[in-house]
């Protein structure tokens, strides 16, 4: 194991020919110092880092959060800090936004939070996108990121570090434990997403997390009532007509969308909402009511996503998905993981039919060396991308390593529950054995009865008050238990779904 060094030894304060100021960031708030770092020779390209200080002092090494996509921006995870407030005490918690992404020059070929119903007419923006680019497209891949990252550990004045990735971050942390390991104190990998696995053939994992929700839900007495839900799915997806695309309601408006909603994107919302235990419990009812032919609750479950698309620069997601993902996935692998699933190869043809257009050359990765920093891998048994077998299967060169599992769990759980304190104590202690009984106290949030969100939970009775109503009083006749209340329709609703 790589002895401790503590960033208290250099804090990011004392980084030198860096001038800093104080700005804010969404989902935060408190505030946080931000750098312009140059990555290049020239000065011409520089990265935007915000740090959240350590509030006393930084008495440990610093953390740094990896984005996912490839294409979303650290800066966008802020909301983060709130589940790590007790690491931040001693941490510096640092986020940079990679080359293209966020506020390092994003570059999102255009595409904000509407995208093209059309894979042709979105495939059509994307190719104009990267003939007007020149170069750029050809640059960009998870090398240049590691390297730059290097540039500003090094910018700030930091000895080793630590990293959090979070899905495709995952994959960035892991190469730069292959490429930088003195540099590094130990990794915290949430939704593994590791260096030799086809990540983007993710319709068998979709599936198997949309079949953990059905497990669930027959298990659950209000849900059940919904019946077979997921048949109902199946036939809408296949029998999805234009008419119904063109109709289906805007999330926000209630009237028909300006642009259609296809196939791809209802499936492609079905799965999304997979990501998100929350989003999750709301779809059985959704899909219930949907084969009745009210597509409202369905429409509210893709308003939920709206703005996903926006948050990921897509210039920067294709140069890397088509260099370092796409190039090694062939038409069979796609068939072998789409055979039999919800989804079929509708996430995937995407970006088949978007590397067509975005030619880049490969990028592939040597085989994985032994690495014995310690790691901390995090996993939801429900997760639709990155299954725990990942993390499993794929990271046996990793012989450091600790796995936390959240039953029921998602994609991302580094917020939910007592995982936040196990982070915490895997950094203060990384050669302890965790006791992850906790995780057990993590349950699926409550699945949504009606339009008004989950079932109310029925009052407590007072054991001497329930004595004296058991049965009917003299002179009054008894009527029957089950004339009311019986069927899950009928249970009362409240609050907002989650």
């Amino acid at each position: 194991m790589i002895a401790g060094s503590h960033a208290g030894e250099t804090d990011t304060q004392q980084a030198q020919g860096l001038a800093s100021e104080t700005c804010y960031a969404d989902g935060w708030s408190e505030s946080l110092r931000c750098y312009r770092v140059p990555v290049d020779g020239s000065g011409d390209v520089a990265l935007s880092v915000l740090v959240a200080p350590a509030v006393n002092g930084g008495q440990h090494e610093p953390l740094y959060i990896l984005a996912g996509g490839p294409g979303q921006a650290a800066s966008d995870l802020a909301g983060l800090l709130n589940a790590l407030r007790k690491l931040n005490r001693e941490r510096d918690i640092v986020m940079v936004d990679r080359r293209g992404g966020g506020r390092s020059d994003a570059f999102d070929c255009g595409f904000g939070e509407s995208t093209p119903s059309s894979i042709e007419r979105f495939t059509a923006q994307l190719a104009a996108c990267y003939i007007g680019a020149g170069q750029r497209p050809l640059t960009i891949n998870s090398r240049q990121t590691v390297d730059d990252l290097e540039t500003v550990r090094r910018a700030l004045g930091h000895q080793r570090i630590s990293l959090w990735g979070g899905s495709w971050g995952t994959r960035t942390a892991l190469l730069y434990q292959q490429w930088y390991p003195d540099a590094l104190q130990s990794l915290v990998l949430d939704g593994v997403a590791p260096i030799e696995t086809k990540v983007f053939l993710a319709a068998s994992a979709a599936e198997s997390a949309l079949q953990e929700l059905e497990q669930a839900c027959s298990e659950d007495p209000v849900c059940a009532g919904f019946g077979d839900w997921r048949s109902q799915l199946d036939t809408l997806l296949a029998n999805w007509s234009d008419e119904q695309a063109r109709n289906f309601p805007d999330p926000f408006t209630g009237r028909a969308s300006e642009e259609p909603v296809k196939t791809w994107m209802l499936a492609g919302a079905v799965r999304t909402a997979l990501y998100d235990p929350a989003a999750a419990a709301q779809l059985p009812y959704a899909v219930s009511e949907a084969s009745r032919g009210n597509y409202a609750p369905l429409s509210g479950i893709l308003g939920l996503f709206a703005g996903m698309e926006g948050a990921m620069s897509m210039g920067l997601t294709y140069s890397v998905a088509c260099a370092e993902e796409m190039n090694r996935i062939d038409a069979g692998d796609i068939a072998s993981d789409s055979a039999g699933t919800f989804i079929g190869d509708m996430f995937i043809r995407i970006f088949v039919e978007g590397c067509k257009v975005w030619p880049v050359p490969a990028q592939p990765y040597d085989e994985p060396q032994s690495r014995d920093h310690p790691v901390l891998l995090i996993s939801g048994t429900a997760d639709p991308i990155t299954p725990p077998l990942y993390a499993n299967e794929q990271l046996a060169y990793l012989p450091n390593q600790q796995h936390l599992v959240v039953q029921g769990g998602g994609h991302i759980n580094s917020a939910r529950g007592c995982v936040p304190d196990l982070i915490l104590q895997f950094l203060d202690q990384p050669a302890a054995a965790l006791d992850d009984s906790c995780l057990a106290d993590i349950r699926r949030p409550p699945f949504t009865a009606g339009a008004f969100g989950p079932a109310l939970s029925p009052e407590p009775t007072i054991p001497e008050a329930d004595s004296l109503l058991a049965g009917p009083q003299p002179g009054e006749s008894g009527g029957s238990d089950t004339e009311q209340g019986d069927r899950p329709g009928e249970e009362v609703a409240g609050g907002d779904p989650q």
